[in-house]
């Protein structure tokens, strides 16, 4: 995502769930062919270092669990939170799929 309409849009009409190290915003959109993800890193996350590593962080995170969301034919926004830069990698995957979870983008744990 790269169109600053995609990002309000998403803002106004979509559903968000905020933990402790990232807030992740979704909307579906049939009329998408694929996923489209967006990532804000503010400059509270801390200097432009921490905010590239977080950013690398939540690609990576993406790319890994992104296969596995209910519907692909969506907008997936998410926003690391101040703090997240000193999270362990583990720790932001964790909280990046407990909010996926809670959007009901990924099945719960143990369900088939």
């Amino acid at each position: 995502m790269t169109r600053r309409t995609d990002f309000l849009r998403v803002r106004k009409d979509g559903r968000a769930k905020a933990g402790r190290f990232v807030v992740l915003s979704t909307l579906e959109d049939v009329s998408l062919d694929h996923l489209m993800v967006g990532i804000i890193t503010t400059r509270k996350v801390g200097k432009a270092h921490d905010r590239n590593r977080v950013r690398r962080r939540i690609r990576a995170i993406v790319g890994r669990h992104g296969d596995s969301l209910a519907e692909k034919r969506r907008f997936l926004v998410t926003i690391p939170r101040p703090g997240c830069a000193e999270a362990s990698f583990a720790d932001l995957e964790k909280d990046w799929l407990t909010q996926a979870r809670r959007l009901s983008l990924l099945p719960k744990p143990g369900a088939s």
